[in-house]
């Protein structure tokens, strides 16, 4: 494979953005070069929940500027993405709706844990800095227009993500009203946040502390301590130079600060309430070193690219830290570890053992993992209702690193488990999958039924499973360490739907454990 040029494209609340790399095999991701056009659209969607007519028309204009300077470099493949400021719109789908026909450019609008994963792969790809600082108790703290992300990684393992509706222009927008009534600003906007940090702290971090943490989103904050010689070296401060950065801010108008940092009075104006924000995570966490990694969600979309076409491969294991999110949301609603632990073993073994019949990937393997993991979490609201409950928990939950629509199938495939599944689907269902997702999620409850069956009762009583596929039957051949009369029972019931989505009929042999 010879070396392919890629273009990044990032639609934030306060610029349009599009960087340039080169990937090969051999020399890795090169950042060739960057076009930033400044376009205050979050201060719209924020306020008025809508992007005007004009700022749609400007948006047109700077992605088609864009194209021609992809063209100029051969760009092989792009990838544009919209963030809060377009998600959050109400008129999104009409301004969209003028991009593509005006720029050629398909724009993915990312959901919050795909940006947040995106954000957090960009800082992986400083592999050796990454996998040293999150070996101690850290946090990454992404502060962005609309949003403010958390997520805590202990011992090298993910721990949590939290997203909070409090980003530095957002706040700002709130309380734009309240500036000229108090002399005590900074006071107002540490009120606003710190029960929503404090709440966090006392829910996921405990006992723990966050000593490193990771800064992400404001550039600015960077500008402004880059005198530093410790930021000139490694790009890390301590909490104390941090300080003292934060009180030269606050005792400057922005004004003043848009002169002396080269930014713009916007720029300047969003500064306190990001700068609170960060100052409030670090005193609740206990953070006495801060690394600044210098990455741009772009980073981040151009690393997932080459990932994804093998252009590179991780040392670090992306997979497992969804699989470590869905683990501690299963925890937190007292899932059965054992029971979820054993359906996932069975499960697995179904889905590899007919890998030709069902046409699916590892990223489905990947949801069929998730579904089950979270199956059993609707018990902690309701055990009558246990389906619907599981629904609204997952669809109320970031699952770091999945889109809206894959959060959307795991609920429903949850759903089904143990509700008739709904062939006809219901509004919500059809309106956010389509048909092909649709399908996925029929194959997965069949494979999932099964799975859940053969450990119906609790009792982890399979060792071992073998699962081969033969012209009319799916032969499931298990090692088992007690009788297994209930379980072979009860498969009868689940097979008739497994057969309609598979034509292939799910049969159960054991052997008894020597």
């Amino acid at each position: 494979m010879g070396i392919k040029t890629f273009a990044a494209i990032d639609i934030g609340s306060y610029s349009v953005r599009m960087d340039i790399y080169e990937m090969s095999q051999r020399t890795g991701i090169k950042h060739i070069d960057t076009v930033q056009s400044r376009l205050e659209m979050g201060k719209e969607t924020y306020s008025d929940r809508s992007i005007t007519v004009d700022t749609a028309k400007e948006l047109c204009r700077i992605l088609k500027s864009f194209t021609e300077i992809m063209k100029e470099y051969q760009v092989d493949d792009y990838r544009a993405c919209a963030t809060s400021t377009l998600r959050e719109a109400e008129n999104v789908w009409m301004v969209l709706g003028q991009v593509y026909p005006k720029t050629g450019l398909e724009v993915d609008i990312l959901s919050n844990s795909e940006q947040r994963f995106y954000g957090y792969k960009s800082i992986a790809a400083k592999e050796n800095s990454f996998a040293k600082i999150i070996q101690k108790g850290t946090a990454i703290i992404e502060i962005g227009g609309g949003n403010a992300q958390v997520s805590l990684f202990d011992k090298d393992t993910l721990v949590t993500t939290q997203d909070f509706r409090m980003g530095s222009l957002r706040i700002r927008e709130l309380l734009h009203p309240l500036e000229s009534q108090t002399l005590h600003y900074e006071q107002v906007v540490e009120e606003l946040v710190h029960n929503q940090v404090l709440g966090f702290k006392k829910l996921h971090l405990k006992d723990r502390k966050a000593e490193h943490m990771i800064l992400l989103g404001n550039t600015f904050i960077e500008r402004m301590l880059e005198k530093n010689d410790s930021m000139k070296e490694s790009r890390t401060v301590s909490f104390q130079e941090f300080m003292e950065a934060y009180q030269w801010v606050l005792s400057r108008s922005p004004e003043e600060i848009s002169v002396e940092l080269g930014i713009s009075l916007d720029y300047a104006e969003s500064m306190v309430p990001a700068l609170i924000i960060y100052r409030v995570f670090m005193e609740e966490f206990g953070a006495q070193t801060l690394w600044f990694p210098g990455t741009h969600l772009n980073d981040g979309i151009s690393y997932d690219y080459a990932e994804k076409h093998k252009i590179i491969k991780s040392k670090h294991n992306f997979e497992n830290d969804i699989l470590v999110s869905a683990k501690n949301i299963a925890k937190r609603y007292m899932s059965s570890k054992n029971h979820t632990g054993a359906v996932v073993k069975n499960a697995l073994a179904i889905f590899d053992g007919m890998k030709k019949i069902h046409g699916m990937g590892n990223r489905e393997r990947l949801l069929l993992q998730i579904a089950i993991l979270l199956h059993d979490c609707g018990n902690y609201i309701s055990f009558s209702n246990a389906s619907e409950c599981a629904y609204e928990i997952i669809m109320s939950t970031e699952i770091i690193g999945l889109s809206h629509q894959e959060r959307e199938l795991i609920a429903n495939i949850v759903r089904f488990i143990k509700l008739p599944f709904d062939y006809h689907c219901g509004e919500d269902f059809r309106n956010v999958i389509s048909r092909s997702y649709y399908m996925t999620a029929a194959k997965l409850t069949a494979i999932i039924r099964v799975a859940n069956v053969l450990d119906r009762s609790h009792k982890q009583k399979i060792e071992e499973i073998k699962v081969t596929a033969r012209e009319q039957e799916l032969v499931m051949t298990v090692t088992a360490k007690e009788d297994m009369t209930l379980e072979r029972g009860l498969l009868e019931e689940q097979s008739d739907f497994f057969e309609e989505i598979f034509s292939i009929r799910p049969v159960l042999k054991c052997r008894k454990q020597k």
